[in-house]
């Protein structure tokens, strides 16, 4: 875009379709107008971050994020599979900065919403006019005997960064014979396909390079999304490696013990891994659960049309923390939701009406570095709830050939580019 009309992106804003906007520059001094604070540098805040700067110049925006960089959850499995450099998956923010950000790199300790302000651990206090929250997921430590320093044996590898490299390295430490057991929760959690995704590519890695070994993916649920897809995929690809028990078959975990790698499920079945990858049950980021955003599922109530807080509508939450059913918790329903929660926070500091959202998402999932499949959904709201729009998603067909799905692979690759380079860049 070679101009930015606000007054036409408020008119079509809130809609996750709106053009990637990073030609419009809005780089130059700090702003001097209401004060919006947003927490978390991930693909939901700092997207939100942006995208009021580009919609309004004028705004103060101060972004929060406790890490220097950011690591994607997206393609990390392709990390772990030995597919590919991590640092090609890490992000700086010198990008936003360029937008006329200010960027803390600080723990927010507690948000005061009475006084709407923040408190950072130095103990400084950042107020606000408006908040974006986005603080991703927590984990239940504890639940199920998996804590923090289970971790460091049994890697969830769910948050990327560290735990995706140790999960890397032990699966090439395996012995060529080995188990590889792989451990789902039940919904709802971050990225419903991406267990599955992991197991793909840990496969391709086993198969590659230990192909005496197997995979045991133990699943807490009866059915996952793009089931059949991955599926008929593992049996063109990896056919008798892996084996999926789900719950009807006594494929959920009940107790884990990290230090023997052993897990036991719900009737009691004992197995024991040479690498085990537990991904633990989760929750909305920890400062939302301080600041009373939750609600008993662990999770953060939003006004569908903004996603403001049900609890605090001085605060607009985004991301893998909200309930926002049937969007799944994504990295491209975050950038998505961003962008609409940006055009309901500007309609609000003007005082007029936000403009009807739309959202939309797409995941890709590899199988293998040549084979890839998708999911795709759009999104408004009706009767007052998020919904799908009828006949507008979908999923990659079946019994498509290996030229197609080398094609999605590539397309995979060319979404994550242009999402990265529209949020960091």
């Amino acid at each position: 875009m070679s101009r930015f009309d606000r007054r036409s992106f408020l008119a079509l804003a809130g809609a996750a379709g709106i053009a990637s906007l990073t030609g419009a520059c809005a780089s130059g001094p700090v702003g001097t107008g209401p004060r919006v604070v947003v927490i978390g540098g991930g693909f939901g805040g700092a997207t939100a971050a942006k995208y009021l700067r580009l919609l309004d110049p004028t705004l103060r925006v101060t972004l929060i994020e406790r890490n220097r960089t950011f690591t994607t959850c997206p393609f990390s499995n392709a990390v772990i599979g030995g597919l590919r450099d991590p640092a090609r998956n890490t992000f700086g923010y010198d990008g936003i900065r360029s937008h006329g950000i200010e960027v803390i790199h600080a723990e927010v300790t507690a948000i005061d919403v009475a006084a709407r302000s923040v408190v950072l651990d130095g103990g400084d206090r950042l107020p606000y006019d408006r908040l974006v929250l986005s603080p991703g997921i927590d984990f239940k430590w504890g639940d199920q005997g998996y804590d923090e320093a289970s971790a460091e044996l049994a890697p969830h590898a769910w948050k990327a960064g560290a735990q995706t490299l140790l999960l890397r390295r032990q699966l090439e430490a395996l012995d060529d014979g080995g188990l590889v057991i792989l451990s789902v929760p039940g919904n709802p959690y971050r990225c419903p396909p991406g267990p599955y995704e992991r197991a793909s590519l840990i496969a391709h890695y086993l198969k590659t390079h230990k192909p005496r070994s197997k995979l045991l993916l133990l699943d807490a649920k009866d059915s996952f999304s793009k089931q059949g897809l991955f599926q008929e995929g593992w049996e063109a690809l990896y056919p008798g490696l892996i084996e999926w028990v789900p719950a009807a078959k006594d494929g959920k975990v009940a107790r884990v013990d990290a230090k023997t790698l052993t897990v036991e499920t719900e009737f009691g079945t004992k197995h024991k891994a040479g690498v085990l990858n537990f991904i633990p049950r989760q929750t909305a980021g920890t400062i939302a659960i301080k600041a009373g955003l939750t609600d008993a599922s662990g999770w953060v109530p939003v006004v569908p049309k903004t996603f403001q807080s049900t609890k605090a509508p001085e605060i607009y939450v985004i991301g893998d923390a909200t309930i926002a059913n049937p969007q799944p918790k994504s990295g491209f329903t975050a950038n998505s939701q961003a962008k609409v929660a940006v055009a309901a926070l500007i309609a609000s500091l003007r005082g007029v009406e936000p403009a009807d959202p739309i959202w939309m998402n797409t995941c890709y999932s590899l199988l293998s570095p040549s084979y890839g499949i998708t999911v795709a959904g759009v999104y408004r709201v009706i009767d007052g709830k998020v919904a799908d729009v009828p006949g507008s998603g979908g999923v990659s067909p079946k019994g498509a050939s290996p030229q197609f799905r080398a094609l999605e692979a590539a397309y995979a690759e060319s979404w994550y580019t242009n999402i990265t380079q529209d949020i960091w860049g």
